[in-house]
C-alpha cells in the first residue's frame, strides 16, 4: 500500500493509485478480490458454504461482477445468531482484536480482526482523514469512545497513520474536551455531529472566543445528519465538517468519506465492493434511486461478509467526482430502516424532522420525536429547544413557532405532529454515543 500522501492540485490524497484508480482496472481488482473471497468462504465458512450451496453456486461460476447480484445476502440476524465464533473464518489465534456493539437488545453482534485487517482499517482511516484535509502538522482530539465501539480505535490509528499529533480523549467531561482544544491548539476534531453541538454548547457557556481556538475542521459519522445539521455545526464551531461512513460488521468508521468537494462520500472499492437494493425486493438499484446499502468485504480475514445489508438508505452519485478520484460516491446516509418509526401507516425519519427544524435559526438542533397510541390512534410530538435570545420573545411567539413548525412537518411527513418549543438547554444531553431522536411509547 502507497503511505505517502499526495497532493492533485489542491485536493488532498493519501493513496493517488489505489484512491484514482482507472474504473476498469479496479473492476478486474474487485472481481478477482470478489472470486478469492468466495473460494475461501466456501472453503472455511459453514454458513456461507450452505447459503451458497442452497442457491447451486459454486465460486467458480463468478463470471462478472454482474453476478454478484445473485448471491446470498448477509443480514444482521445471521450475523447475531452466530455469535460468537459461527462466521469466523481464521482460527482464533489468528485473531489479534475483537469489536463488538452494545448488545442492547440481546446478544451483541462481534467482529474479529488479523493484523491484516487491522492494517486495512487504519489504511482507510487515514484515507479518510486526508480526504478531510487532516495531516502531518495536524492535532487531532478523538472524542469517540475507545473500547468495543470501533470508532475510537479506528479514527485513533488512522490518525497516528497520516502522522498528525493525536489525543484519545475519548467521551464525555465537556469542559475538558474545550480545555484541550484551548491549551493544546487543537486544529481537527473527530465528533459525532450531535455530540459536535454540546461541546459548541460548552465553549460557549465558558465564555471562549471561538476565534481563538485553532480548530478548523471536523469529521465524524455514527449517527445520520442532514446538510442543515453540518450547516449548524460548521457555524457554531467556525469549522469545515465532514461526514466518515462505517459500520462494525464491515471494519468501522473508514468505509466512506467525503472528500474536500463534499459531493458525497467515497467508498473504499479496492476493500469493500457496494450495491444498492429495494430493501423490499432485494433488485439492485441503479445511481440516483434511494434504497438499501449493501456491502461486501473484498479483502477482510477475521470475519468477511457476504453482501451485508446495511440497513442504511442512501443513494449513489452519478458522473465523476471533481476531486478526481474514481471511486463510487454515495450521499451522505439518508436514515436507518431501523430508526424509521410508522406513524399511523406513515414512514417517518427522524432526519425528515430535522431539517424542517434546521430551517430556523430561533431554534436549537436539540430534538426529540415521542409515539404515543391514545384511544387505539397513533400520536406524534415532536419536542424541540429555542434559542436562548428567542425563548425570552414570549410564550405569543413560541405558540406561532409551534404552529409554523406544524404546518411545515404536516408538508414532510404527511402526518400531523404536535410540536412543543421547549426552554433551552431542556432536552438529555448524548455525551457518549449517538443521540436518541425517537422515543416510542407504543412499546413500553
Amino acid at each position: 500500500m502507497a503511505m505517502a500522501q499526495a497532493e492533485i492540485g489542491s485536493v488532498p490524497v493519501w493513496d493517488r493509485a489505489a484512491e484514482m484508480m482507472p474504473p476498469e482496472e479496479r473492476a478486474a481488482l474487485q472481481l478477482g478480490r470478489m472470486r478469492r473471497l468466495l473460494e475461501r468462504l466456501h472453503r472455511t465458512s459453514s454458513f456461507y458454504r450452505q447459503a451458497l450451496d442452497a442457491r447451486g453456486i459454486k465460486p467458480q461460476d463468478l463470471k462478472s461482477l454482474d453476478d454478484v447480484r445473485h448471491l446470498p445476502f448477509t443480514t444482521k440476524k445471521d450475523v447475531v445468531d452466530h455469535y460468537p465464533f459461527g462466521l469466523l473464518t481464521v482460527p482464533l489465534q489468528q485473531a489479534v482484536r475483537l469489536h463488538a456493539s452494545s448488545g442492547t437488545t440481546g446478544k451483541p453482534v462481534v467482529s474479529f480482526y488479523t493484523p491484516h485487517d487491522l492494517d486495512v482499517w487504519a489504511e482507510c482511516c487515514a484515507r479518510a482523514l486526508v480526504s478531510a484535509g487532516i495531516g502531518r502538522g495536524d492535532i487531532v482530539q478523538n472524542t469517540h469512545g475507545y473500547g468495543l465501539f470501533t470508532g475510537g480505535l479506528g479514527m485513533h490509528f488512522g490518525a497516528e497513520k497520516v502522522g498528525a499529533l493525536t489525543i484519545p480523549i475519548s467521551t464525555g467531561l465537556t469542559e475538558r474536551q474545550v480545555m484541550f482544544m484551548q491549551d493544546l491548539g487543537v486544529t481537527a476534531l473527530v465528533v459525532t455531529p450531535s455530540y459536535a453541538l454540546v461541546i459548541a454548547e460548552k465553549i460557549e457557556e465558558m465564555g471562549i472566543d471561538r476565534s481563538q481556538l485553532k480548530l478548523r475542521v471536523s469529521i465524524g459519522g455514527a449517527e445520520p445528519s442532514t446538510e442543515e445539521m453540518r450547516e449548524k455545526i460548521e457555524a457554531k464551531l467556525g469549522v469545515k465538517h465532514y461526514d466518515v461512513y462505517g459500520l462494525l460488521e464491515i471494519m468501522g468508521p473508514g468505509v466512506a468519506v467525503e472528500c474536500v468537494c463534499q459531493e458525497g462520500l467515497h467508498v473504499q472499492e479496492d476493500h469493500v465492493y457496494a450495491e444498492i437494493i429495494n430493501p423490499e425486493t432485494g433488485q439492485v438499484l441503479p445511481p440516483g434511486e434511494k434504497g438499501e446499502l449493501v456491502l461486501t468485504t473484498l479483502t477482510k480475514e477475521g470475519t468477511p461478509m457476504l453482501r451485508y445489508r446495511t440497513g442504511d438508505l442512501t443513494y449513489f452519485y452519478e458522473g465523476p467526482c471533481p476531486c478526481g478520484r474514481t471511486t463510487v460516491r454515495i450521499h451522505k446516509i439518508i436514515g436507518r430502516a431501523d430508526d424509521m418509526v410508522v406513524v399511523k401507516g406513515i414512514n417517518v425519519f427522524p432526519s425528515q424532522v430535522e431539517s424542517v427544524i434546521l430551517r430556523h435559526k430561533e431554534l436549537e438542533p436539540q430534538y426529540q420525536l415521542i409515539v404515543d397510541r391514545k384511544n387505539h390512534l397513533d400520536t406524534l410530538e415532536v419536542e424541540v429547544e429555542a434559542s436562548e435570545e428567542f425563548w425570552g420573545h414570549g410564550e405569543a411567539a413560541r405558540e406561532h413557532m409551534q404552529k409554523v413548525l406544524e404546518k411545515e412537518l404536516q408538508d414532510v411527513l404527511v402526518v400531523h405532529a404536535k410540536v412543543t418549543v421547549l426552554a433551552p438547554k431542556t432536552l438529555p444531553r448524548i455525551e457518549a454515543g449517538k443521540a436518541r431522536r425517537v422515543i416510542d411509547r407504543r412499546q413500553l
